[in-house]
């Protein structure tokens, strides 16, 4: 029959007394989970906290002064291990004459953005308009490519927050071309607005979001650095004490000691022809940007 089939408990469930349950155990277990709630936004690059960030990287300092004749980018080189070389390390990367950039976080995203910066630069911009395009438009097309990457499927954003800085030649406003008495204004033949030129400083987010800068700070320590920049520039910054500012910016921050192999200094500034490697041309002009050699940082850093 169907009452064979069916049982019924009617005895009373087993009742543990309190003593069996360590309070220190569910302490412990409420601990780690909360811990793992918090490690859930550090596990992977492709996840962002709450607050918008990619917790997991971690990032190294990179102070930036901009003068009124150039701009300055300076940081550390790190090794993880001592037995590396240190020649080897470069933090700083040339991308057209006038424009470099430094980065912060991953080093491998930084060398994919800087090969599609040279691309855009090299192949894209100057093959059609036979000149490297201004900072903003190449910081642009660099913010457009990191920030693809945080939308699309089957990618993860770029682990690197950048600072690109460059010289733009500008395109003066007709009421500020100079011209002699009786004499009428020339066309420049140039479009696209009328852009000052001078030195242009940029700091892109792994978002894509970008924005100009007088004098900024990028990674580990970045809000102790910014402090100590605003106490220290001015509007009317020379180059030479731009680069005194920045390695005592970094001097402020950073552990261990600071020599010519362990920071590195890039600077925006008066064409340097003696990197043109020829002489006697016409019209032509050293790049812009240039890294400092080991010496050139020595000595800066005997005169702080």
């Amino acid at each position: 029959t169907a009452s064979h089939l069916v049982s019924f408990d009617h005895s009373q469930p087993t009742s543990h007394s309190p003593r069996h349950l360590d309070p220190i155990n569910h302490i412990s277990t409420a601990q780690f989970n909360s811990q793992a709630m918090a490690d859930r936004y550090s596990f992977s690059l492709t996840t962002f906290s709450p607050s918008g960030k990619l917790v997991q990287i971690e990032y190294a300092l990179n102070a930036v002064n901009q003068a009124t004749n150039g701009i300055v980018l300076a940081t550390e080189k790190k090794s993880s291990s001592p037995l590396a070389d240190p020649s080897s390390l470069s933090k700083i990367s040339l991308v057209t004459p006038n424009i470099g950039m430094v980065y912060s976080g991953m080093g491998p995203d930084y060398r994919i953005l800087v090969d599609k910066a040279r691309k855009v630069s090299h192949t894209g911009y100057k093959r059609i308009y036979n000149e490297y395009p201004p900072t903003r438009i190449l910081v642009q097309d660099v913010a457009r490519v990191m920030q693809e990457a945080t939308q699309s499927g089957g990618v993860r954003p770029y682990g690197v927050s950048l600072l690109i800085a460059g010289w733009d030649e500008g395109i003066l406003p007709e009421d500020e071309i100079e011209t002699k008495e009786g004499e009428e204004k020339k066309p420049t033949g140039k479009t696209g607005g009328t852009l000052k030129g001078g030195p242009m400083l940029y700091q892109v987010d792994p978002s894509g979001s970008y924005f100009p800068w007088k004098a900024t700070a990028i990674g580990k320590s970045a809000t102790s650095a910014k402090t100590f920049l605003e106490k220290r520039y001015t509007e009317g910054l020379e180059l030479e004490d731009a680069v005194h500012i920045a390695l005592l910016t970094l001097k402020e921050t950073i552990e261990g000691e600071m020599n010519g192999e362990t920071i590195e200094i890039g600077i925006v500034g008066p064409p340097a022809d003696h990197l043109l490697g020829i002489e006697g041309v016409e019209g032509a002009t050293g790049p812009r940007f240039r890294k400092l050699s080991p010496q050139e940082i020595e000595d800066y850093l005997t005169n702080l």
